[in-house]
């Protein structure tokens, strides 16, 4: 007698942006976000690399994405949760080049500010989302930076462990991330107001780490391969804590792209300013 089982894995990721100041302005060659068709940003590496494997686990194909630590139009307020394609009712983007292209647009209508603050897109997202997040770190207090990661909500979130997420955390350029590698559970486990967490969900890697590479393609793969480590881990661990089994199912969950209404910005991005 033959069996067909029917086995998948759902990931529903979330991407979110370092928009603050310490990046240097985007107009200026060398700095993290300035990018062109023919070079792209350190960021939009880490985006690719990353995204183009965890879309293969996204059946719908539609990331929400957001950045943090900008000032945002029309009211030039700083905000740490701001979809990046300017629509807060669809943040969704069709795909990793749908990320792009948002980022782009990002790049062309917010002002860089700070500090860097992720915690709430975390809030925002915890209950089920995977987390890509790409934060620059801090350098010294002098550049007006700080990271604020003790907002209650999250921070009891992470810790307890309770919720079926991930977090990875790409620190891009060569600031202090102290802060992120205290996040990530691999020597000491988080503790918070006393409360040690339940499991490791957290995963920090430095992309600097990974710039030797002679090719882009080399370091995408190795890049990527560093941090989708622990995701396989922290799927099981969470499975296990809550006694779940897998289902043997065929169907695929999540929005079509039919569902999403368009996003109120031009099919291709205003092109990125070359030299």
């Amino acid at each position: 007698m033959d069996f067909d089982f029917s086995f998948r894995t759902e990931l529903s990721c979330c991407i979110a942006i370092d928009f603050t100041a310490s990046n240097g302005c985007p107009q200026v060659p060398g700095t993290l976000h300035y990018c062109t068709r023919e070079q792209l940003s350190k960021y939009a590496v880490a985006l690719h690399a990353v995204g183009e494997i965890i879309s293969d686990y996204d059946s719908d194909n539609l990331f929400p994405a957001y950045g943090f630590g900008a000032r945002i139009p029309p009211d030039n307020l700083v905000s740490h949760n701001f979809p990046l394609n300017g629509n807060r009712e669809n943040p969704f983007c069709q795909g990793i080049d749908g990320v792009m292209e948002a980022y782009r647009y990002a790049l062309q209508t917010v002002t860089l500010h700070g500090p860097t603050n992720f915690a709430p897109i975390i809030t925002q997202v915890a209950k089920d989302s995977f987390i890509f997040i790409l934060p620059r770190g801090c350098n010294s207090p002098a550049e007006g930076q700080s990271l604020v990661l003790d907002s209650p909500t999250p921070s009891n979130e992470l810790v307890a462990s309770r919720l079926p997420i991930s977090i990875i955390i790409v620190g891009v350029g060569s600031a202090d991330f102290s802060a992120m590698e205290e996040l990530d559970g691999d020597d000491v486990r988080l503790t918070s107001r006393g409360q040690r967490a339940e499991r490791d969900i957290v995963q920090f890697v430095p992309f600097d780490d990974f710039c030797g590479y002679e090719s882009l393609l080399e370091l995408k793969r190795e890049l990527a391969r560093a941090v989708l480590a622990e995701i396989p881990d922290q799927l099981i661990s969470y499975m296990r804590s809550k006694a779940i089994k897998p289902r043997n199912t065929s169907r695929t969950r999540g929005l079509s792209s039919s569902q999403v209404h368009p996003p109120p910005y031009p099919a291709t991005a205003p092109p990125y300013p070359l030299n």
